[in-house]
């Protein structure tokens, strides 16, 4: 079968590989779209942290289920998506009901090889039900379920005001996923179309550039001077985390969904007289999935607002440095097999 593998940073290759085996307790899938996200791109980048080369890239994935690997109640021939965070069930994270950090987590197309080929063998536990999503769909419900993870960690309530900062696709999910738990969501980011996009398709209650000089000021106004109870992170950018505790309010919770290498620092009387809850954000969990399914089928969600740009998966060693470029407007590009 055909497979591409990300050989080094900037560097992609096709090559041949056998069949998978589905073996016990793995389950065989036929790709269908493998979505890119900031991952992938980090990691053609040479930026992503807990990466090494050649690694085979992709994890937002659907498909067609060939072999279920003995998993209850999936057929041979139905539509599915993955859980791409693999545990160990053994270790303090996973005893927590927590496994998505788990101590030992293999992170399908991260620390091990992912979906960037035409078959592929997985964990049969990890299968999610397609429940009559299109492949296009399914292949986004991982990123989605990325940001209900975020917002259920802030346990964010009706009424409250969010901010969100950085409008890429794990960001835009999360500020969705924020809106249908009711609150009144902020995007930040300093990109015009992408607040643009925040305003026009998401239906945001309000948009700042945090590049304007009264950036912070503009944010206390729209929340009547109180700043909002939860800002969530969602750029992986070093500055932008540095500064994401200008906007919390008192006695906010601050979440760092994105992730980068370095330390970040920012001033502690800032942060101690809010006495606010710091708190990281990482992967997902089944109930998250689940959740973004149950949205996308009643109608909360629409994904196809998502995916700007689509590539046969031959076409992907091409196209794949543009969308790093801001540009060219991508905001999800979705692969077909």
């Amino acid at each position: 079968m055909k497979t591409l593998v990300c050989t080094a940073p900037g560097h992609f290759a096709f090559r041949e590989d056998a069949l998978p085996e589905a073996g016990t307790g793995m389950a065989r899938i036929r790709l269908r779209r493998v979505g890119i996200c900031g991952t992938d791109l980090h990691a053609f980048e040479g930026t992503q942290p807990f990466f090494s080369y050649p690694r085979i890239l992709g994890h937002e994935l659907s498909g067609e289920l060939i072999d279920t690997g003995g998993a209850e109640g999936f057929e041979p021939g139905e539509r599915v998506t993955i859980m791409p965070y693999f545990s160990c069930g053994t270790c303090i994270a996973c005893r927590m009901g927590k496994p998505n950090c788990c101590t030992d987590i293999n992170v399908f197309g991260v620390h091990i090889d992912g979906g960037m080929r035409e078959e592929i063998a997985v964990p049969a536990g990890s299968l999610l039900h397609g429940q009559g999503l299109n492949a296009d769909e399914l292949a986004l419900v991982e990123p989605l379920a990325i940001g209900a993870h975020g917002v259920r960690r802030a346990a964010v309530q009706p009424g409250e005001y969010v901010l969100v900062t950085g409008a890429g696709p794990i960001g835009l999910g999360t500020m969705e996923l924020a809106r249908i738990a009711g609150a009144h969501v902020i995007a930040l980011d300093i990109n015009t179309d992408r607040l643009r996009f925040c305003k026009e398709k998401l239906g945001v209650h309000a948009v700042v550039n945090g590049t304007d000089a009264d950036a912070v000021e503009q944010v206390k106004a729209i929340t009547n001077g109180d700043f909002p109870t939860v800002v969530i992170d969602a750029t992986g950018n070093l500055r932008a985390i540095n500064s994401g505790i200008q906007y919390l309010a008192h006695g906010g919770r601050y979440v760092l969904i994105g992730l980068q290498k370095e330390a970040f620092s920012f001033s502690h009387p800032e942060f101690h007289k809010r006495e606010s809850t710091l708190m990281s954000s990482r992967n997902a969990v089944r109930e998250d999935f689940e959740h973004v399914i149950r949205s996308m089928k009643e109608g909360s969600i629409r994904p196809q607002t998502y995916i700007t740009h689509t590539v046969a998966f031959d076409e992907v060693p091409a196209q794949f440095e543009s969308w790093l470029n801001p540009a060219t407007g991508v905001i999800k590009a979705m692969v077909h097999f």
